[in-house]
């Protein structure tokens, strides 16, 4: 993996707080081996700056307006094999690991975790480990333990993505614009995710959304 040759593992930072963005770019700048090379605060931007600095890692957040952070690991990851990609969220529900997981990423790791699991991470990423944070782990665990699997295991990464959107109160016309798709195609996933999940209204769809963690009320 090719670094940065001013202070060894460059980082582009993605989260649509800038906030959050200040204070862990401080707590990753502490590290004498870390440069921030860029910031994003939406998945188009996200990838856009992908494309121009070339991070040997990509710490990205999932909730971001418009599409999503895994949208944008999709499109990273379709373009590069080699960048490291981590998660960074405040959710923990399994459906939305496992989708990240499936779309590309590396590892994840959960804001609420003290911010030497973050640099931990970031560290197992760039030796080619996969890193989670210990209450991610707990979670996939407990998971894989429970004998009924969750209503959304049949959905793929872009159905889950799709389905967060919808839940979020985008139009099918939104969606379309926001992951680059035709209306129609946005339209027969919408059919196949109610197939799968035996919804029948879009009410159901919001409501099995807010129940597995991927929109709140």
């Amino acid at each position: 993996m090719t670094t940065s040759q001013t202070k060894g593992i460059s980082i582009l930072l993605v989260d649509d707080h800038p906030v959050v963005r200040q204070g862990y770019r401080r707590v990753l700048e502490h590290q004498d081996d870390f440069e921030v090379v860029a910031e994003a605060d939406n998945a188009a931007e996200a990838y856009r700056a992908f494309k121009a600095h070339a991070p040997d890692v990509v710490v990205m957040d999932i909730s971001m307006p418009g599409a999503s952070g895994l949208e944008a690991i999709r499109n990273i990851r379709a373009r590069s094999s080699d960048t490291r990609i981590l998660v960074f969220s405040m959710h923990c529900e399994a459906t939305q690991v496992k989708a990240a997981f499936n779309a590309g990423a590396n590892g994840y790791v959960t804001k609420g975790s003290d911010p030497s699991a973050l640099i931990r991470a970031i560290r197992s990423l760039v030796r080619g480990e996969q890193a989670m944070s210990d209450d991610i782990a707990r979670v996939l665990a407990l998971e894989s333990l429970s004998p009924s699997g969750s209503a959304l295991d049949q959905l793929g990464e872009r159905e889950i993505e799709i389905l967060r959107q919808l839940a979020a109160g985008a139009t099918t016309e939104q969606i379309a614009s926001n992951l680059n798709l035709s209306i129609k195609t946005v339209q027969n996933y919408h059919y196949l995710i109610k197939t799968k999940t035996g919804m029948r209204t879009d009410a159901q769809l919001v409501r099995l959304a807010v129940e597995c963690g991927l929109a709140s009320l």
